[in-house]
């Protein structure tokens, strides 16, 4: 598939786009963790079974993207906090209609 007929898809329907931008299976997995509030790099790492590298591209990539905010405490030792943005917490409505819908649907 070319990428102009995904282009030509994703300006026809916004669900396209909207998966571009958050469907990739870290996001998704990092962002559904996020909802139930603010964790640490290592947190994270644990509860997503992510690795060190794969994690903080995936942080990086939802920052950038406006869905992830990060916080710093220069504590020794310095502990880096992750937690959702408006926009991402905007997103908990939407996972919780996936999953009723899992629920439902899938076996």
């Amino acid at each position: 598939m070319s990428s102009q007929t995904v282009d030509d898809r994703s300006k026809v329907c916004p669900v396209v786009e909207s998966f571009e931008q958050i469907g990739s299976q870290w996001r998704l997995v990092v962002l559904h963790d996020l909802k139930d509030g603010e964790k640490r790099f290592n947190e994270l790492k644990r509860s997503t079974g992510a690795s060190s590298r794969t994690l903080s591209r995936v942080l990086d990539d939802l920052q950038e993207m406006g869905f992830v905010a990060r916080r710093t405490e220069e504590d020794a030792p310095i502990a880096t906090y992750y937690n959702l943005t408006a926009k991402g917490l905007s997103l908990c409505p939407v996972f919780e209609e996936i999953e009723e819908w899992a629920d439902e649907w899938l076996e």
